[in-house]
């Protein structure tokens, strides 16, 4: 039982950091426009928005398939990011011609 605890313990921590990690998103979106709900779903991620910014946790889909599914919900956007770093011009707007 001993020999267990470790990987308890780091899967203590993990359970912990998991829920500031989707409050701070891992990725993020600013509408054109304001969203009108404070939240929406792609597929099976959940979105957050609060002062016209919206964030998500991690997902499985693609960035560029989960940038595409965000603009066929709120519109175009303004910027888009990935773990901190965000969409370049060109990858940017390929996005935005999936607007809805």
């Amino acid at each position: 039982m001993i020999r267990f605890a470790p990987i308890a313990a780091v899967a203590l921590c993990l359970s912990a950091a998991t829920p500031a990690l989707a409050q701070s998103g891992h990725y993020t979106a600013t509408p054109t426009e304001a969203p009108k709900k404070a939240s929406f779903i792609t597929q099976t991620t959940v979105w957050k928005c609060k002062d016209g910014t919206c964030a998500a946790p991690k997902s499985t889909m693609s960035d560029k398939v989960m940038c595409e599914r965000v603009v066929q919900r709120v519109g175009a956007l303004t910027t888009f990011t990935v773990g901190g770093t965000s969409f370049d011009a060109e990858t940017l707007a390929a996005c935005n011609a999936r607007a809805k």
